[in-house]
């Protein structure tokens, strides 16, 4: 077992899955890397290919920012917890599968107990997230840095990562789990430091005390287990924790810093700029917004037009493939059908035949039971006696002569009294069904 140890988890899982345990795996190498590592907040595929591009090593997803697009937008509802985990896993998956940086999904507080919590961070792995983020409020929530916030109790908040963790070990993923707790302004300090502490000795990668109030208690923070990676939240716009240059977090003992608002609210104000423009009967000035062809190459128009040049077809090669096509559709046979057809010498053999039309009128020129013919077909189906499919063509009833040059065993077979008493019978109707000299079953349907 040892060489199995040796190897991360997601390299151990079967193909398909590996795609999903990567985005762990390159996390976890910005964590064992030197420094401290920015990641902006997006909240939307868009946004976080523009962090990509920047040059960011990371990103996260913010419960505020999707409660920003999914409430606010919709109903006019604040960040208090009113999004659901199918929305985050929902937006969150498209969010992963457009950039190839890693992506840390904000999950609140599991959304339920830890039973909730396993499947919340299945959910996440599914969805293509490289971390979590898991907190210690009560439900419903409160948006960080603002007042009325609760925690649940110490057990209950250590068992939520407790079923973080077995999630984890039960799916075969390396999903980083940063624990968070909202117990500084909630509690106290010593407390949210207590569970810090609690959160790593349950199996938490990183640990994280939001709306700290001060350096001095960032610095308490960073002291507390200082192998562990500490995660630091930027709120720009004036939360409760003093904003520090990634300069001053690096000398403090941060790892990660998250910067939640700036994505969003610079959209905010260069949509009201853009909306009173256009409200005057201006539109924006150059240089406030890309242009066309920036817009398009950001949004992979340029990528699309190079590779469907790889699949493109010319009109000669249509031309060909219409020409090569069955006018019977006559299905096409695996390389184990033709060998079976090939020893088989008393197989029918498909010919193109120029058919008789029967008329569709009697001798005094009135309309007999078998005038309907032109719109019904005869399927002609041949089953080998070893079971594989021989041949299955339809055919239009009126093109009877000649039936026996694509099936000789019908010969001395009177396929148009058999349709004449079959006229008035609805489709699906099997008019023969026997086995010729060598064991193959004919069939006969009327469609």
């Amino acid at each position: 077992m040892g060489w199995r140890k040796a190897i991360p988890k997601w390299l151990l899982a079967p193909p398909p899955l590996r795609k999903i345990f990567c985005p762990a795996k390159k996390l976890r190498l910005i964590l064992d890397s030197p420094g401290v590592h920015q990641g902006p907040a997006c909240f939307d595929a868009l946004s976080a290919l523009l962090v990509q591009r920047a040059g960011f090593d990371y990103c996260f997803t913010s419960g505020m920012y999707f409660d920003f697009r999914f409430r606010k937008a919709k109903l006019g509802l604040p960040d208090t917890g009113f999004i659901s985990y199918g929305e985050m896993v929902d937006q969150g998956q498209q969010i992963t599968q457009a950039v190839s940086i890693p992506v840390i999904g904000d999950a609140d507080n599991g959304y339920g107990n830890p039973m909730n919590v396993k499947r919340t961070v299945k959910g996440y792995i599914r969805a293509g997230f490289a971390g979590i983020i898991l907190e210690d409020q009560v439900s419903p929530k409160a948006c960080g840095h603002t007042r009325n916030r609760k925690v649940v109790s110490r057990e209950e908040a250590i068992m939520r990562i407790k079923a973080a963790v077995d999630a984890r070990e039960e799916t075969g993923s390396d999903i980083v789990i940063v624990a968070r707790t909202d117990s500084r302004q909630a509690v106290s300090l010593d407390e949210s430091l207590w569970r810090s502490r609690a959160f790593a000795d349950a199996g938490a990668d990183v640990v994280f005390i939001d709306a700290l109030a001060s350096e001095r208690e960032m610095k308490s923070f960073c002291e507390v287990l200082p192998l562990v990676p500490k995660m630091a939240n930027m709120l720009e716009g004036g939360g409760k924790t003093p904003i520090l240059t990634p300069f001053e977090l690096e000398e403090l003992g941060y790892k990660l810093v998250a910067y939640p608002l700036s994505l969003m609210g610079y959209v905010i104000r260069a949509m009201q700029d853009s909306l009173a423009a256009i409200k005057g009967g201006r539109i924006p000035p150059p240089g406030s917004m890309p242009s066309f062809e920036e817009i398009k190459d950001i949004l992979g128009f340029n990528t699309y037009y190079e590779e469907e040049k790889r699949y493109a077809i010319s009109s000669g090669q249509m031309a060909r493939q219409r020409a090569s096509s069955n006018v019977y559709g006559i299905q096409q046979r695996t390389p184990d059908d033709t060998e079976q057809r090939s020893k088989s010498p008393q197989d029918p053999v498909v010919e193109v035949i120029t058919p008789e039309v029967y008329s569709s009128y009697g001798a005094d020129n009135s309309r007999g039971p078998f005038s309907g013919i032109w719109s019904r077909t005869l399927r002609v189906k041949i089953t080998g006696r070893d079971g594989f499919e021989k041949l299955d063509v339809r055919i239009p009833a009126g093109f009877l002569d000649g039936i026996t040059n694509i099936v000789p065993a019908l010969g001395g077979v009177n396929i148009k009294e058999l349709l004449d008493d079959a006229a008035g019978e609805l489709g699906g109707k099997l008019l023969l069904d026997f086995n010729d000299t060598v064991g193959d079953r004919i069939q006969v349907f009327l469609e």
